[in-house]
């Protein structure tokens, strides 16, 4: 049978041990406390416990830890602090008892304490990150709210200049027609016709911006749905005025549209000239631009299509964006808002428009679905 020698396993056990009389006074400290403070055991029994304690520590000792052991008879895991005796705090956590006689008289206050030193680091450490998480955290949101608010108010002044600068094109475009009517010479008819082509693309390029407007506002693109309104004539007009925009090319159109197609018929006109002039613009000169439109089942699909050279993978990931214009020489017209508002018109629609690009073809498809009225 193994001797155990009590007095030993109490002196150096792997906590220190002490012994408070009920009036917190102490009489007893194992050899395992007092190696760790750098008192002597002489030193400590005696004084006041909280006289070891840190200031924060004696504190929370007499208005928590005292109480609460005068309540409930003991108390778990507390953190407290001692001074040892270079004046260093040593981090600690603490059981506490108190010991009472048969009529609950306090006989005695017995402490268990274990060094918490790596333990109040990696508390401390958990702490820092958290708050550095917070802080981050208020940051993004800080600056997502500033580029919210910076984004929303340029997108309000394109809003604002768009709208402005239709008062005086308004101005500018009754003048021609007026100086169209006295018009006495071939010089200055062409001059005449010039400058009403010019106001033309000016307008053009004004409802490119307020589309532009629309559509980044968050607000989307407006429209004015006619069920009972023929999309084919409307559809027609477009190309119409297309091929005499230019004369030089060739535009096939194609309509099998038998069912009535509930949207706005004046911005898949706006949409189906933007895709046109997209494959005037970048493709083969020599081959036709062909424009299909169907209904079928609940689908209503519109697409345009051109000869030429294939649109890269780079570029096609950015078709949509506003202002891309890809490969486009600088001599060429527009904003590179055409294809980023057919795209706005298509969600508008709750259609989708997509891009599919080979050495044989490009084509642009506009599918939304039918109504049910249809």
């Amino acid at each position: 049978m193994i001797s155990l020698d009590f007095t030993d396993m109490v002196e150096n056990a792997p906590c220190g041990y002490v012994s408070l009389s009920p009036g917190g006074r102490m009489e007893y400290v194992n050899r395992t406390l007092s190696g760790w403070s750098g008192y002597a055991a002489d030193q400590m029994i005696g004084k006041p416990f909280n006289g070891f304690l840190t200031m924060a520590g004696r504190i929370y000792y007499e208005t928590h830890i005292a109480p609460l052991l005068r309540m409930q008879g003991s108390f778990e895991e507390f953190a407290i602090d001692v001074v040892k005796a270079d004046g260093q705090p040593l981090q600690m956590i603490a059981n506490a008892t108190e010991r009472r006689d048969a009529d609950g008289k306090p006989l005695s206050i017995r402490l268990a304490l274990i060094r918490a030193t790596d333990r109040r680091r990696y508390e401390q450490e958990l702490l820092r990150a958290r708050e550095a998480a917070r802080t981050g955290e208020r940051s993004a949101e800080v600056n997502l709210q500033r580029e919210h608010d910076t984004s929303e108010l340029r997108e309000q002044f394109i809003a604002v200049l768009g709208h402005d600068l239709r008062n005086p094109l308004a101005s500018i475009s009754a003048g021609v027609r007026i100086l169209d009517r006295t018009v006495q010479t071939e010089k200055e008819r062409q001059v005449i016709a010039m400058m009403q082509t010019t106001v033309m693309r000016m307008a053009g390029l004004i409802d490119d911006v307020l589309d532009l407007a629309r559509g980044r506002l968050g607000g989307g693109i407006g429209l004015n749905l006619d069920f009972g309104k023929p999309l084919e004539p409307v559809l027609m007009g477009v190309v119409d005025e297309l091929r005499l925009a230019s004369p030089g090319r060739i535009i096939q159109a194609e309509f099998n549209i038998e069912r009535p197609v509930n949207c706005d018929g004046q911005r898949l006109g706006q949409m189906l000239s933007n895709l046109v002039g997209n494959a005037i613009t970048h493709g083969s000169s020599s081959k036709p631009v062909i424009v299909h439109a169907e209904t079928r089942e609940r689908v209503f699909e519109l697409w345009v299509s051109n000869a030429g050279q294939p649109i890269p993978q780079a570029a096609m990931d950015k078709l949509f964006e506003p202002f891309f214009r890809g490969n486009a020489h600088a001599s060429r017209q527009g904003l590179g808002l055409g294809l980023y508002i057919a795209s706005q018109i298509a969600k508008a629609h709750g259609g989708e428009l997509t891009v599919s690009s080979t050495s044989e073809e490009t084509k642009f498809t506009f599918t939304m679905p039918l109504s049910a009225e249809a």
